[in-house]
């Protein structure tokens, strides 16, 4: 915890901003400070949250600013700060639905075709809403529709041309977060493979995960990602709170 402190002071700016245009940089540190139950508005006296303040700047990175700002906040109920609250958050997910297929994409809306790790991503930080919000509902529906057709048959999912672990692992995670089980649901149930299946088959002999088959060391990203996938599966199987919901921690 002292070195994310000494990380904060040395970057944070004046208006509590980790990074000029990536506010990622300020969601991911408040998700990790959550995690080990540290509280994000007083960083070594700076407040994280107070930096989500601005959709101008959220906006800058596209797509994965309101995703994490949303799945940041949502971690343990945080208030917001500013113009930004949650439903203009969603509204601003929302808008950039691909409109050709129905999924999400970094591109936005406009683009020509979805992309399964953006999609995922997306569908976690509106998993929340998903039974209290007609339009999340009618959204998320319809990715995982777009999902469901781009499973491969081994059960696994590609990104950016190549079939990888990491986008197993993060539908892995959206499909926990909603509570379906990728084990039992027909949707994504591939000649009987999962994709639970297919991230194993990722795993390393002595531990870790693979980024592609081809490689024979473990990727730590991969690990990372994997592993955490496990886990929600894990905690949806004992009926608690989804992966990025740590209202459970005090």
């Amino acid at each position: 915890y002292d070195n994310v402190v000494q990380y904060v002071k040395a970057n944070v700016n004046a208006n509590e901003r980790l990074h000029n245009s990536k506010s990622t940089d300020n969601s991911r540190v408040i998700l990790a400070l959550t995690a080990i139950g540290k509280d994000p508005t007083n960083v070594g006296g700076h407040n994280l949250l107070k930096g989500l303040d601005s959709m101008n700047y959220i906006n800058k990175q596209g797509i994965n600013g309101p995703v994490f700002a949303l799945i940041a906040l949502d971690s343990h109920n945080y208030p917001t700060f500013g113009g930004v609250t949650r439903d203009v958050l969603i509204d601003r997910i929302l808008s950039e639905q691909v409109k050709a297929d129905g999924g999400w994409a970094l591109g936005g809306a406009d683009e020509k075709a979805s992309d399964v790790d953006v999609t995922a991503m997306t569908i976690q930080a509106l998993a929340p809403y998903y039974k209290t919000n007609a339009k999340v509902k009618t959204a998320v529906d319809k990715g995982l529709t777009w999902l469901s057709t781009h499973q491969q048959e081994d059960g696994g999912f590609a990104s950016w041309g190549a079939v990888n672990s990491e986008s197993c692992a993060q539908v892995i995670v959206a499909l926990a977060a909603l509570g379906i089980d990728p084990l039992t649901d027909s949707r994504f149930l591939k000649d009987g493979a999962t994709v639970l299946d297919a991230l194993c088959a990722f795993a390393v002999e002595g531990g870790g995960f693979r980024h592609i088959a081809e490689q024979t060391a473990p990727d730590n990203m991969a690990t990372e990602q994997g592993f955490y996938a496990l886990t929600a599966y894990d905690r949806f199987q004992q009926g608690k709170t989804r992966l990025f919901d740590m209202t459970d921690i005090a």
